[in-house]
């Protein structure tokens, strides 16, 4: 099957590529993103991707398989999402200093016959940052494109983050691992 995967996101492109594994991106602006007000958690990310998944579904072809995903930082029991500007993104990173938050991704792999979706928790540690590292990582770096405010690929990452639990490529946006396991186990994509 062809692989599509439906994304602007530089990185999630990276991460797919080191998979080895061909693919065309394909994106149709202006996806409504808006969720029902009583989901939580992994629940959130899943019905975005299948959301997503939905738009593309009237154009895909029967030997097209399309990947679908969305990531979400989860603090405290709030969504953390893209910041507004500079003043949010900082709001966003004193609210993730010092604590542990969970980053959800929800990914839908979509054909004309199927349809398998997933999300997967990764538990993410911030040690105390100063308001020095946050200005320097926000005008420097410029996190608003990245839910929660920060890549923990970048500067801040290695910084700030002590720890870990689960998928690092998860928190990056999107977990390879479990994506190849369900490429191959149920589409059998090898």
């Amino acid at each position: 099957m062809k692989l599509i995967l439906a994304s602007n996101s530089p990185r999630r492109r990276e991460l797919l590529a080191g998979l080895g594994l061909d693919f065309e991106v394909r994106v149709i602006p202006g996806i409504d993103e808006s969720y029902p007000p009583n989901l939580t958690e992994g629940d959130i990310p899943l019905y975005i991707s299948r959301t997503k998944a939905q738009a593309y579904l009237p154009n895909l072809e029967s030997d097209e398989l399309l990947i679908t995903a969305d990531t979400i930082v989860w603090l405290d029991g709030e969504v953390l999402e893209k910041p507004k500007d500079e003043a949010d993104a900082c709001r966003m990173l004193r609210a993730l200093s010092g604590k542990t938050h969970q980053v959800f991704t929800g990914v839908c792999l979509t054909s004309t016959e199927k349809q398998v979706a997933f999300s997967c928790r990764t538990d993410v540690t911030f040690a105390q940052l100063d308001e020095d590292e946050i200005q320097h990582y926000v005008t420097t770096y410029h996190p608003l494109d990245k839910a929660g405010a920060y890549g923990v690929q970048e500067w801040i990452g290695y910084i700030g983050v002590e720890r870990v639990e689960g998928s690092y490529f998860n928190v990056v946006g999107l977990p390879v691992q479990r994506l190849y396991q369900a490429l191959k186990q149920i589409f059998n994509i090898k």
